[in-house]
């Protein structure tokens, strides 16, 4: 049988995990209309895939950042202009760990779309943290 004192733990621990969960689907979400983008410029359009990077994540950073706003961190009192800059920054340094990293993949004659994927999947830690603790701070 549980002790009352894990029931309170785990019931005080469910809005971060419903957070998270929200999150995640936001920025998979994001996350696949990023990859879809620079997919489709590569296959139809012949563009580099470091140069179709830049046009997806233009797309992809605004459907992120009104899905975290709206959902994920909808309980924040930021304004939309502070919020959008400052989560514009922290994209902008995602951004460009993420065609670092994307870079990084190619030159070891990665397929561009398993590349494109890892990375993908290994940026997500640092914007949600950033996200809860700077960008929609709740205070």
């Amino acid at each position: 049988m549980m002790s009352n004192n894990l029931i309170d733990r785990i019931a005080n621990y469910f809005p971060l995990i419903a957070q998270v969960c929200r999150f995640g689907i936001v920025g998979l979400t994001a996350a696949t209309v990023h990859f879809s983008i620079v997919v489709y410029l590569v296959q139809a359009h012949s563009f580099v895939p470091l140069i179709a990077n830049v046009f997806a994540f233009g797309i992809s950073f605004q459907l992120s950042y009104f899905g975290h706003r709206m959902w994920t961190f909808s309980e924040t009192i930021v304004t939309h202009k502070v919020a959008a800059s400052k989560l514009l920054f922290v994209q902008i340094v995602n951004f460009g760990l993420n065609e670092l990293l994307f870079f990084i993949f190619l030159s070891f004659h990665l397929p561009y779309t398993i590349a494109l994927l890892i990375v993908l999947a290994v940026l997500p830690i640092f914007t949600f943290f950033i996200s809860k603790v700077w960008v929609f701070r709740h205070v």
